[in-house]
């Protein structure tokens, strides 16, 4: 067991209740903390103290903003190897996936303040010569947020950066598998100095509890990152009045391998990005096309590559995967490989868990060959390290295959053909698409179409969800 005491962060103190709920690390199956379940006191706080800590915070000019944003952003850092080595206990990540993940977080709180310095309020031309008119830009409101577990603080990071910055106030909720390393961070906002209110952090497990977060008409928006059948339940709980939504849900992606791609290099992206987390990722590779002429060529790239991955947290020397996140990912996994071979597809590599005597929620990164389109594991987010290899030939259209699916998240095209990678990447419905490269930073868009969520994540344009849009119109002529 950790022998550091958790705390959730509500108003700008630390609160402890007298019910907690355990966090298991994944990599050994065994319980590491117990963290605080949050009662229905402190949800009422927390939402009191946001409101009221919204009309300090969003009348405080981003000039007074910004140095105690920039003093958290370097108390994280100071505390970097702590807070990575939480991440590994309650994820099971390798050490540089976890790496990546905190340093998401401190690279938000920079890139939203610097964004927010160069937010457009335009001036409208008057046809007449009577009027200014010009836009504002102002803070929203309190802010709602629900996080995903995959990628604890890189998700903190997508909600945090833009309500400090903006001058909004927040409520978050971290994931009740992966709260550890969110509640550090909290504390350090003490220390940093932002005003009591401005962000509440609390863990939780009981949503008859937390319930009245979404119901209450203090928020003014509510934002998560998870799958499409909890972000639906709780936009349905939360229109009890009007609030803006921004959800980045469910994924199904599809890669669109072509004859004329380079087969190794598609290889490579291909299986980096699917074991990636233990391809426990909103935009990993869920339906992989390949053109049946390179499709056994293909197939051994991939597999090729994916034999280089060996098993384990933390770190270590090569490409690391971890594990799944709980016993019940992994069966579902190995009950997708087993239906999906009773329908006629075959294990090109890995298919099972490893030897019983490494602990922890273990799979081997697998790869599936004569996948066809109507089995499970095409039809629904995996979230698991499967990669499922379908064929297509000329006569398919291949890009409705990639569009035969509910979600709308992310889809990857491999051509050497310009024209063919730009037609692909204009009719496929998805909120990005990347052509020959897996390319993601937080200067650029991300959310998705269709069922995958509505708004965006990352760049000028998330900031702007947080910021309401008011018309001003002066009269200066006659």
């Amino acid at each position: 067991m950790l022998n550091h005491r958790f705390s959730m962060l509500i108003n700008g103190k630390l609160i402890h209740t007298d019910k907690t709920f355990p966090v298991t690390n994944p990599a050994t199956g065994k319980v590491v903390a117990e963290v605080p379940e949050v009662d229905d006191a402190s949800i009422q706080l927390a939402l009191t103290s946001a409101h009221d800590a919204f009309q300090i915070w969003s009348r405080m000019p981003l000039s007074q903003r910004q140095p105690i944003i920039e003093k958290y952003r370097q108390l994280l850092e100071r505390n970097r190897e702590e807070i990575i080595g939480l991440l590994i206990t309650e994820t099971g990540k390798p050490y540089d996936n976890a790496e990546y993940d905190f340093g998401m977080l401190t690279t938000c709180l920079r890139f939203f303040c610097d964004e927010a310095a160069r937010i457009d309020q335009q001036v409208i031309p008057d046809p007449d010569g009577r009027f200014l008119n010009y836009t504002l830009r102002q803070p929203l409101g309190v802010v709602v947020g629900y996080l995903a577990w995959n990628f604890p603080l890189l998700n903190l990071g997508y909600k945090l950066g833009p309500v400090l910055a903006s001058g909004c106030t927040a409520i978050i909720k971290p994931s009740q598998v992966t709260p550890l390393a969110t509640l550090r961070c909290a504390e350090l906002l003490i220390d940093a100095g932002v005003p009591d209110g401005v962000i509440n952090i609390f863990s939780g497990t009981d949503y008859d509890v937390t319930a009245p977060l979404l119901e209450s008409g203090i928020p003014s928006m509510f934002t998560m990152i998870g799958s499409t059948r909890a972000g639906v339940g709780a936009m349905k709980s939360a229109c009890t009045n009007v609030k803006h939504f921004s959800v980045e849900l469910g994924g199904n992606a599809p890669v669109l391998v072509y004859d004329d791609a380079d087969i190794e290099a598609a290889a490579h992206s291909i299986v980096d990005l699917k074991f990636a987390n233990s391809g426990q990722v909103c935009v990993s590779p869920n339906r992989c096309f390949v053109h049946e002429s390179v499709y056994e060529e293909f197939l051994s790239a991939a597999a090729a590559r994916a034999s280089g991955i060996t098993l384990g947290a933390g770190r270590g020397d090569g490409r690391r995967m971890g594990p799944v996140l709980t016993s019940q990912a992994r069966d579902r996994m190995l009950s997708l490989i087993s239906a999906a071979q009773e329908k006629g597809a075959s294990i090109v590599c890995g298919g099972k868990a490893p030897d019983p005597a490494m602990e922890g929620f273990f799979i081997e990164p697998t790869i599936l060959r004569d996948v066809s389109r109507d089995m499970a594991l095409s039809c629904d987010e995996i979230f698991g390290p499967i990669l499922p290899v379908i064929p297509f030939t000329d006569d398919d259209d291949e890009i409705a295959l990639a569009n035969d699916t509910e979600y709308g998240l992310a889809a990857y095209v491999y051509t050497t053909n310009i024209t063919r990678g730009l037609r692909a990447a204009a009719e496929i419905e998805a909120g990005s698409v990347c052509v020959n490269e897996v390319h993601y930073a937080v200067h650029l868009p991300h959310g998705g179409l269709k069922q995958s969520g509505v708004g965006k994540d990352c760049s000028r344009y998330s900031l702007q969800e947080y910021l309401t849009l008011k018309r001003v119109s002066v009269l200066v002529g006659p």
